[in-house]
């Protein structure tokens, strides 16, 4: 089954991804691993790729607006853990790449999950830049 985000990725290649330095991996087992982020301040660090325009997560592989996946899914920030699909920014970051409305067919499900051998996530908050 494929998932509107799978064949997304614009909010990796829009926003700035930034979350609480606890999260990574030197402070965290199983977090975000350290190497793939910068320090943005004393508390705070971005994934790489996304602290710069042009933006792209480093953890994101693939093709955005075709077939996308995160390369640390099940390691991802809550940032990206609480981002929505068919939010006002899930939205904006489509418009401003150029992959225009949603699929008909999608409806924001409060209640959806995706199973944790999805490769992407439909949440993801992001700063934009």
């Amino acid at each position: 089954m494929s998932h509107v985000c799978q064949n997304c990725g614009a909010c990796c290649a829009r926003f700035r991804v930034s979350f609480y330095w606890g999260e990574t991996d030197s402070m965290t087992p199983g977090g975000v691993p350290e190497s793939l982020t910068s320090p943005i301040s004393p508390h705070r660090v971005a994934m790489r790729g996304t602290e710069a325009k042009p933006v792209r997560c480093i953890a994101l592989v693939g093709e955005t607006g075709k077939s996308v996946t995160c390369s640390i899914y099940e390691q991802r920030s809550s940032t990206c853990r609480e981002f929505e699909a068919g939010s006002e920014r899930c939205i904006e970051a489509r418009k401003a790449l150029g992959f225009g409305p949603l699929p008909e067919s999608f409806t924001a499900d409060p209640d959806f999950q995706v199973p944790s051998s999805s490769p992407m996530t439909p949440n993801s908050a992001v700063v934009l830049t």
